[in-house]
C-alpha cells in the first residue's frame, strides 16, 4: 500500500489542496484528506513535495516509434528493443498507455522509411501485441493509421482488426489539394524538405498522387464497421470541410484528428466528435503545415485531447504553456492528456483519472525553482516504475 501525499490531486472535477491518495496492489483505493493520512501507518509514504498528483497520461497518436525503431533510412533496430527503450522515454514523460500510431502506407512520398513497408509494419503490430503477454512499463496499444489509397492491404488489416490487434482505427488520406496538404505550395514546400526533387519532379508526385485510386466510400464504411463491432473507435483524420464531418459521422467516426480550420473544428464538437490536436503544435506556436493553430482551437473551446505526435515531451509542457501563456484553466488542460483520450478509445473505466477502483496509473509533476515542470514519480498499475521496475500488465 502507498500514501502519495503533500500535493494537488488531480481529479475529474478538480485540483484538489489538502488531499492524498491510497493505492493497494494495483488499483485506486480512495482520494482522503491530509490529516487522515497518519490512519495508514503501514503504507510507505511517498511525498509529492507540494506537486500535482495526476494521473498518467494517455497519448493516442504518436509515430515516436518509428523514429525509435528507424533512426535512420537505412537503419532498422529490433523491434523488441525499440519498444523497451521507448518505454524509458515514455515514462519520463508521464505517458503510462501509448497508442503506437502506425502509418499503413502503400507508398510514402515524403521519405524513405523501411518502418512503413508493409512487412515491418506488421513486426511491429505483432511486437505490440506480444508485449500484453509479457513484462513491460506501460500499457502498449496499436493505433492504425490507414492512407486510403493502400488498397493491397486492406485485408491483412481487417485481419488484424479481427484478431484483436488494433485498438484505434484513423482513415488518412494525404493526396495534395485536400486535407493536410489542401494547399498545394505548402506540400511542394515539405516535400522538398524531405528529399532533393526539382519542381517538375514535384510536380510528376502531384499528378500521380491525385490520380491513385482510393478505397471507395462503401469499402471504408465496410471496415469501419468491422472494428465498431469489435468496440474499436474510428477516427478521422484532416478534415478539411463540414461536407467530410458528415461523411466521416456516417462511417461511425467519433473522433476528428487535427481539424485543418477553426470553422471545421467548431462544427467537428457541435456534431458531437472528439477533436485531437497536436501538443508540439502548442510548443512550436502554430502548425508546421500552415493549419489550425491548437492554442487557437483550445481558446474557443473545439480541442478536446492534446497527443504527442511526433514529441512526448510535448504532452507534459504543453499543459502548463496553455494555461501559463493562454490563460486557460489547469484542470480542463490536465483532461485533455487524461480523462477525455481515456474516454475516446473506450478506456475510461479503468484508467484516466484518480478515482476509487481505477487502475493506479499515476504521476507526480513538481515544478523546479524556475517553474520547469519536472515528472518525478511515474506509478503503472499500482508500481513505480523505473527502468529496473517492469510488471506484466
Amino acid at each position: 500500500m502507498y500514501v502519495i501525499h503533500n500535493g494537488q490531486v488531480v481529479t475529474e472535477e478538480a485540483i484538489l489542496e489538502g488531499h492524498a491518495v491510497v493505492v493497494e496492489g494495483e488499483t485506486i483505493q480512495a482520494i482522503i484528506p491530509e490529516e487522515e493520512v497518519a490512519d495508514y501507518s503501514n503504507a510507505t509514504l511517498v511525498d509529492a513535495r507540494k506537486g500535482y498528483i495526476a494521473p498518467g497520461f494517455i497519448d493516442i497518436h504518436s509515430d515516436y516509434i518509428e523514429t525509435i525503431a528507424s533512426p535512420r533510412p537505412t537503419s532498422m533496430m529490433d523491434f523488441n528493443i525499440s519498444l523497451r527503450e521507448a518505454e524509458k522515454h515514455l515514462i519520463s514523460h508521464g505517458i503510462t498507455t501509448m497508442f503506437h500510431s502506425l502509418s499503413f502506407y502503400r507508398e510514402d512520398a515524403f521519405s524513405h522509411k523501411p518502418i512503413r513497408y508493409p512487412e515491418n509494419v506488421q513486426r511491429m503490430v505483432d511486437a505490440i501485441d506480444a508485449t500484453h503477454h509479457e513484462l513491460h512499463m506501460i500499457r502498449h496499444r496499436l493505433h492504425a493509421r490507414f492512407e486510403i489509397d493502400n488498397m493491397d492491404e486492406v485485408d491483412r488489416l481487417i485481419q488484424n482488426i479481427e484478431n484483436d490487434k488494433v485498438h484505434l482505427l484513423s482513415f488518412m488520406d494525404h493526396t495534395p489539394g485536400q486535407g493536410q496538404y489542401r494547399n498545394l505550395e505548402v506540400y511542394r514546400e515539405t516535400l522538398q524538405g524531405y528529399r532533393d526533387l526539382t519542381d517538375d519532379d514535384v510536380q510528376t508526385i502531384i499528378v500521380e498522387r491525385q490520380n491513385t485510386e482510393v478505397m471507395t466510400i462503401e469499402k471504408i464504411k465496410e471496415v469501419a464497421d468491422i472494428a465498431l463491432n469489435k468496440g474499436i473507435s474510428v477516427a478521422s483524420h484532416d478534415d478539411d470541410d463540414l461536407h467530410k464531418l458528415e461523411l466521416v459521422k456516417e462511417f461511425g467516426t467519433t473522433i476528428s484528428e487535427f481539424p485543418i480550420t477553426l470553422d471545421v473544428a467548431k462544427k467537428a464538437v457541435e456534431m458531437g466528435l472528439q477533436t485531437i490536436v497536436g501538443a508540439p503544435n502548442v510548443l512550436l506556436g502554430g502548425s508546421h503545415s500552415g493549419n489550425l493553430s491548437a492554442s487557437e482551437a483550445v481558446e474557443h473551446h473545439c480541442a478536446d485531447i492534446l497527443c504527442s505526435d511526433y514529441y512526448p515531451a510535448a504532452l507534459l509542457h504543453a499543459i502548463f504553456d496553455l494555461t501559463e501563456k493562454h490563460g486557460n484553466d489547469l484542470h480542463s488542460m490536465f483532461m485533455m492528456v487524461t480523462l477525455n483520450p481515456a474516454k475516446a478509445v473506450r478506456m475510461d473505466e479503468e484508467i484516466g483519472s484518480i478515482q476509487a477502483g481505477k487502475k493506479a496509473d499515476i504521476i507526480v509533476i513538481e515544478k523546479m525553482d524556475d517553474g520547469y515542470p519536472m515528472l518525478t514519480n511515474t506509478m503503472v498499475n499500482g508500481a513505480f516504475m523505473t527502468t529496473t521496475n517492469y510488471r506484466v500488465r
